[in-house]
């Protein structure tokens, strides 16, 4: 079943079970799929690569949106994005430990023979293809740099 698909189920429960907050996160959700088929100029289905960053992006989105109301103090505000993070986040693939991620790139530095920082923009962009959608970007960098200065 199509990202579509599922996400127009999902908003069909929501709807009967009148949670607002998921709605309002798959709404986004299939606000973005639409425009991301508008924007490709192709009426086809898009490439699951496509709809994970998609997805990926929404999250990112509402978590650095919960991040900015928590540091001003508005609790208020930064629950309903947390919660949307949530939903949005049941679309997206299992995340990787971060033992695994480690695993991905000490594997990406050998094959590489990367030797230091210099190197990380070919080690990063190499572990962000293997790992598209299955680790956010932040906790790779993280990882990359500590691997690297070691």
């Amino acid at each position: 079943m199509s990202l579509q698909a599922d996400v127009m189920t999902a908003m069909k429960t929501a709807m009967k079970e009148k949670d607002q907050t998921a709605l309002a996160a798959l709404r986004a959700v299939k606000s973005e799929i639409l425009l991301a088929q508008t924007a490709s100029a192709s009426n086809d289905a898009l490439t699951e690569e496509e709809e994970i960053k998609i997805l990926s992006k929404l999250v990112k989105q509402r978590k650095d949106s919960a991040a900015i109301f928590t540091e001003q103090n508005r609790e208020d505000l930064a629950e309903p994005e947390l919660a949307q993070a949530e939903v949005i986040s049941q679309f997206l693939p299992e995340q990787l430990s971060e033992d695994k991620i480690a695993e991905v790139v000490e594997n990406v530095i050998a094959d590489v023979n990367a030797e230091g920082m210099k190197d990380m923009g070919k080690v990063m962009g190499m572990v962000s293809k293997q790992l598209a959608g299955k680790a956010d970007g932040k906790t790779i960098s993280t990882i990359v740099k500590a691997k690297l200065m070691s």
